[in-house]
């Protein structure tokens, strides 16, 4: 199988590109050079996109402006590569005879259905709410695959939680209700090619979580009684540690569909996290550590 990649330099390209390299041929394309990226240049281009997507079995796309660019780039720019750019390779994938396109989406899109005080349980018929360009031009492009699906051209979305690097503890949490490990959405992106079904299909791409839809009320309200209820291996390493738990959880992203439909299961959970942090690895931040929290 022959598989293009758009975004392969970049964080989540390049953990699609390593899963997915030993089994298939990868064309990597990005604007930034990289060991996995074969094409250097923009993919909004026609004339790039039928050179290499000629004897392409299958496109996935994490190409994207996001979150952090919301306030540096003009949201023109956004409709041009998150929603036209989109629907330029889907025109030129089906032209090409690519049989499927994975698109790589976000739950941030949900925005405004999360709001302070109360927890909110997401699965994909939860309407998203989107606050910035950065989400509406992603829930476009959603939308504009799902009108062009067809015989011709399967199409997967694959709305993904929060996997960029962050304070370990805040990841810890996170990997209880809203984060997800990169290598897991890479291994998502691999079991999505290969699904049967209806020409378009929506995942939500989280780590398991050990929560139950009736446990958001007590979440918001108390959510480390809940923790050390549910996941007492973490609140034992937090009070080691000396870490506190979060007070109140606001959402669950329940992947309990893509487990169902695609067979594929999340294998790295906060322990992972941990481990990660304690061998000082690039994908975990030191506790207390500033960062962005714009990408949601």
């Amino acid at each position: 199988m022959r598989i293009v990649l758009t975004g392969s330099s970049g964080r989540v390209g390049r953990a699609i590109f390593s899963a997915l390299a030993e089994r298939y041929e990868v064309v990597g394309i990005d604007r930034s050079p990289f060991s996995t990226t074969h094409v250097v240049g923009d993919f909004v281009s026609e004339a790039l996109l039928s050179s290499v997507l000629k004897e392409a079995d299958a496109v996935i796309h994490t190409a994207s402006l996001h979150a952090p660019h919301v306030s540096t780039i003009p949201d023109e720019e956004f409709q041009r590569i998150n929603v036209e750019g989109v629907r330029l390779l889907a025109k030129t994938a089906i032209a090409a005879g690519v049989k499927r396109l994975i698109f790589t989406s976000t739950t941030a899109l949900y925005g405004y259905a999360v709001s302070p005080g109360s927890c909110v349980w997401i699965d994909e018929n939860t309407a998203p709410l989107p606050k910035s360009i950065y989400h509406r031009t992603k829930l476009e492009a959603e939308h504009l695959l799902e009108g062009m699906a067809c015989s011709e051209l399967a199409v997967r979305v694959l709305r993904m939680s929060r996997s960029f690097p962050e304070p370990g503890d805040v990841m810890a949490t996170y990997r209880l209700h809203r984060g997800v490990d990169v290598r897991d959405v890479a291994d998502a992106h691999l079991a999505a090619l290969a699904n049967s079904g209806p020409y378009f299909q929506r995942y939500i791409i989280s780590a398991a979580t050990p929560f139950t839809k009736r446990d958001c009320h007590n979440l918001a309200m108390d959510a480390a009684s809940l923790i050390r209820l549910r996941a007492p291996a973490l609140a034992t390493e937090f009070e080691r540690r000396g870490w506190y738990l979060p007070n109140s959880i606001d959402r669950i992203y329940d992947s309990g569909r893509a487990e169902r439909t695609l067979g594929w299961h999340p294998r790295f959970g906060f322990s992972e996290v941990l481990a990660q942090m304690d061998r000082r690895s690039l994908e975990v931040l030191p506790p207390g550590s500033h960062v962005s929290r714009k990408a949601e």
